[in-house]
């Protein structure tokens, strides 16, 4: 949990540079954090569009009749929508 700001008239002016060093760290080491995450991302979807493309080119189906099931159930407002939080098939 973040801890509240403090009353920044009552800090020396060493503690303020203190506190936007501090900051300022942890804003790098946030910064880090997601372009690895986006890194990530860009592998894990460039391997699906690899594998989709190999499907297709086999003459695979794409798009399952579960698919299309899901997906009209969906637009008759019959169940909601998939959150990112189920399985991949």
């Amino acid at each position: 949990m973040e801890e509240t700001f403090p009353d920044l008239g009552s800090l020396s002016d060493k503690e303020l540079k203190d506190m936007i060093d501090n900051l300022t760290a942890e804003e790098n080491e946030i910064s880090y954090k997601r372009r690895v995450l986006h890194g990530k991302i860009d592998i894990l979807r460039a391997e699906l569009v690899n594998r989709l493309r190999h499907k297709r080119e086999a003459g695979e189906s794409l798009i399952s009749g579960d698919d299309v099931e899901q997906l009209t159930q969906i637009l008759a407002g019959e169940t909601p929508p998939p959150t990112g939080d189920e399985p991949a098939a």
